[in-house]
């Protein structure tokens, strides 16, 4: 469910509290909303557990911001990430942001971002980041799921293995179910019951930071299909349509 397309867009990273592993899948997600021009990594590059940055930065163009810890149990790094997407915000020149950390004191500036109309895609760790964080966000996106997605094995075919419905069905809860079913009843619905894939798939993502691949799927169609209480029918010619059967 990619957002319109937009010129010029920003990833700053919280290299404290993410993966230099994610780069590459989080900067494909990003490619959905345009040219990522700006892309900058935040922390002490110094210390030894952020050492695998160092090829990372140079590989992907990804400018480091060092800073230093003058202080202990004060962190440099969420002010400067801070400070800098204000500063861009004020220069008007990006219509974007991707956010990586799983840090919930960045929930106030993703507001704030979004209050002037920006896109912004929250990469993390669900099992880490806070729900204000993530329902701040356009969209949130679990790195630890993009990861997994991208070193998978290809099979013979080139194609990489999807999970499994069983596999997925672990993720999916009443939380989701209720999200998606909410969605349907509130999408134009024909005679049937039966609504527009693509229109659930808007609502669903205006109401929440919603992103089927956090449950490890491509595509929406996939994600419904893989839930016995909803039904697909694919209609040619006229796209994808979905309803709740119970």
């Amino acid at each position: 469910m990619p957002e319109a397309e937009l010129k010029n867009i920003a990833l700053l990273i919280d290299a404290d509290n993410t993966s230099p592993r994610g780069i590459d899948p989080v900067l494909t997600v990003m490619a959905e909303l345009g040219q990522v021009n700006i892309k900058r990594a935040y922390g002490n590059f110094a210390k030894n557990n952020l050492a695998n940055w160092d090829k990372i930065t140079h590989q992907y163009g990804i400018r480091p911001q060092q800073q230093f810890d003058l202080t202990a149990g004060k962190n440099a790094t969420d002010m400067a990430m801070t400070i800098d997407a204000i500063d861009l915000l004020y220069q008007g020149k990006v219509d974007g942001f991707g956010i990586m950390s799983s840090d919930s004191d960045f929930t106030p500036l993703v507001t704030r971002l979004r209050q002037d109309g920006l896109v912004v895609y929250g990469f993390g760790s669900t099992k880490k980041t806070p729900a204000a964080f993530k329902s701040a966000c356009t969209r949130f996106i679990d790195i630890d799921a993009l990861i997994k997605e991208a070193e998978a094995p290809l099979e013979n075919d080139g194609e990489k293995p999807g999970m499994t419905t069983a596999d997925a069905n672990s993720d999916i809860d009443d939380d989701l179910v209720a999200l998606l079913a909410t969605a349907v009843k509130a999408s134009k619905r024909d005679q049937n019951g039966f609504a527009s894939l693509s229109e659930v798939g808007k609502i669903a993502g205006n109401r929440s930071s919603f992103d089927v691949r956090n449950y490890g799927f491509k595509r929406l169609s996939d994600l419904f299909y893989s839930i016995d209480q909803f039904e697909v029918e694919n209609r040619d010619g006229n796209g994808l349509y979905v309803k709740r059967v119970r």
